[in-house]
């Protein structure tokens, strides 16, 4: 496997889309659900729509670092994604609602036009190199999936 591959999960949510939107469009609950997400920050006034721009401060052990996000996709109840100027990477949540009332969702990260130069040096000198990081993307992935379906069913 790449570093630069897509990274995915999906699970199935026992709750209404639009709880499972609310939620996870509450980024102040984000840090509570990401294993590497200490807080996310809008950095203009507006609230979230399409170009609202957050500084996300990621933490990985001791090493901490901000990375830069840009809303790019903003279909309320179905697609929030983000760009990461800083990594080359596309953060992507669909939800989609099931027959029975609940909620698909499926977490997405690819990296279009590949990871960013000062990504690869970054987590190869502090994060133990681009595909472990990757890795451990994908289960961090796993477990926010999991947490947001957590606190969506209580």
């Amino acid at each position: 496997m790449t570093a630069d591959r897509e990274l995915s999960t999906t699970a199935t949510i026992d709750a209404p889309t639009e709880r499972v939107w609310e939620l996870l469009t509450d980024f102040s609950q984000m840090p509570d659900w990401s294993p590497e997400l200490v807080r996310m920050l809008a950095l203009r006034r507006g609230g979230l729509r399409v170009g609202q721009q957050y500084v996300g401060i990621n933490r990985r052990k001791a090493m901490v670092w901000p990375t830069r996000s840009v809303v790019a996709v903003l279909e309320p109840g179905r697609t929030l994604a983000w760009d990461t100027r800083s990594s080359g990477a596309r953060w992507i949540w669909e939800l989609a609602p099931t027959a029975d009332g609940g909620t698909t969702v499926t977490h997405r990260r690819p990296v279009p036009a590949g990871l960013s130069p000062i990504s690869g040096l970054f987590a190869k000198a502090f994060l133990g190199g681009v595909d472990s990081h990757a890795d451990e993307l994908e289960a961090g992935m796993v477990t926010t999936v999991a947490r947001l379906k957590a606190a969506a069913e209580a």
